[in-house]
């Protein structure tokens, strides 16, 4: 008698196993970890499949496919917002990617704050402004010359220093930038390609409301769909302590392009360059009346790690 073997097909496996990895993830999860009532009925160890569902910003006959092994198509933002709802760490979500066939678009971007380290080379950059900043916009942390390119950015509450609120709301810091009218363009157009990765997320849906609600300008702007990715450029700025400022500004990869970067700003020509030591000056004068840290960070969670400057 002649055995006859069926070979099983590598993407079946791959279904089956992504299937298993994901119910093993989703048991494993208390409501209570992601802030939701437990109930008195709960049977289910964990979440349920439509608590996991709403999480992800999914729909629950599509997730409950993917645990029953079929045979359907899962992106990489629908993976990434599954990575997010799972609690996955570094490991477990780069096996995710693995098992579903895809391209992690943000691998190894966990957050991991504005080291001491930071804080130093911001400080040793002066008069050179600089600051990190992630994809949303938030300015983490930033050294004296930076907190006064653009008015005083120690007076702003922290929760407040974003770029583009204040590129859109703040008078002082919309003064400040001569082609105010492009500046908003371009940060538009790059805060929406970065968005594309978190359009689940309630800290982006949140700002994005507030830009809405608060700047009819950006409204009408947010409506063009125009998207362009990151570019390195010369900007000028007129400052009040110091006057006109023609600056070249670069962003410096701290990770993956979807992690940290460093944003500085370089003088273009002699006299910028004594115009940002003046601005130093001003500042350095400031901390010895009233005293100041030399490079100030931002009561913002780094959240969607990333960033691109004003």
């Amino acid at each position: 008698m002649t055995t006859v073997v069926t070979e099983v097909p590598e993407t079946d496996v791959r279904r089956h196993e992504l299937a298993g990895f994901l119910r093993s993830r989703r048991e494993r999860i208390t409501p209570e970890q992601v802030g939701l009532p437990r109930g008195r009925r709960r049977r289910t160890p964990g979440l349920r499949r439509e608590e996991v569902a709403q999480l992800s910003a999914v729909g629950v006959t599509w997730y409950t496919w993917l645990e029953q092994a079929r045979d359907i198509q899962v992106s990489p933002q629908v993976l990434d917002s599954l990575a997010r709802a799972l609690l996955l760490d570094r490991s477990e979500r780069t096996h995710l990617f693995s098992l579903a066939g895809a391209v992690d678009p943000a691998p190894g971007s966990d957050c991991t704050g504005v080291t001491p380290a930071f804080h130093e080379m911001l400080t040793r950059l002066e008069p050179f402004p600089a600051c990190i900043q992630n994809s949303r916009y938030d300015i983490l942390a930033y050294n004296r010359t930076y907190g006064r390119l653009l008015g005083d950015l120690d007076a702003v509450a922290p929760e407040d220093r974003n770029c583009m609120l204040l590129a859109y709301i703040n008078e002082e810091w919309r003064a400040s930038v001569v082609d105010l009218p492009g500046m908003r363009r371009v940060m538009a157009a790059k805060f929406r390609a970065s968005m594309a990765e978190h359009l689940a997320e309630p800290a982006w849906k949140a700002l994005l409301a507030r830009l809405e609600a608060a700047s009819p300008e950006f409204g009408e702007i947010w409506a063009r769909h125009e998207v362009v990715g990151p570019s390195n450029r010369t900007k000028t700025f007129v400052n009040a302590r110091v006057g006109l400022l023609r600056l070249d500004h670069t962003d410096l990869w701290l990770g993956p392009s979807a992690g940290p970067r460093l944003v500085t700003y370089v003088p273009s020509d002699e006299e910028s360059r004594r115009g940002l030591e003046r601005l130093l000056e001003s500042a350095l004068a400031e901390v010895r009346a009233g005293g100041t840290r030399p490079a100030r960070a931002a009561s913002v969670p780094p959240s969607g790690c990333g960033t691109m400057g004003p």
